[in-house]
């Protein structure tokens, strides 16, 4: 599928603290915690736990909460498919969504029992 401008636009005016109970409720139903979850998104933005509340609080839109991460240097290495988008073939011109999906997989990769080595991608040496 192809992103469009009102896809992306629709994304970045999401309130992440909307979407984030629904995040957690998924991994808790596949026996995964709170915990696991904020280490994925730190991992992946740079956000602690208190920024991260912070965030939640203020009810930042999508848009602002990818404004202000410091998204990983190996988030390239986040691959495959999420709500029928292949991330790697998302154009850079949306690239708000493409975090957006990205972070989604990892948070599919943790619901689905993936180890958290795997999901915490390195670079191989």
């Amino acid at each position: 599928m192809k992103v469009t401008a009102e896809k992306n636009e629709k994304v970045a005016n999401m309130i992440f603290a909307s979407i984030y109970p629904l995040y957690l409720n998924r991994l808790e139903k596949n026996g995964r915690t709170k915990e696991e979850l904020n280490k994925v998104i730190k991992w992946f933005t740079g956000f602690d736990q208190d920024t991260l509340q912070v965030l939640i609080d203020e009810k930042v839109t999508f848009k602002t909460f990818f404004q202000k991460a410091k998204i990983h240097p190996n988030a390239h290495m986040i691959k495959g498919v999420v709500c029928g988008y292949r991330i790697e073939e998302i154009e850079d011109e949306f690239e708000l969504y493409k975090q957006c999906r990205r972070m989604e997989k990892l948070i599919d990769e943790l619901a689905k029992g993936r180890k958290m080595e795997k999901i915490l991608r390195e670079e191989k040496k």
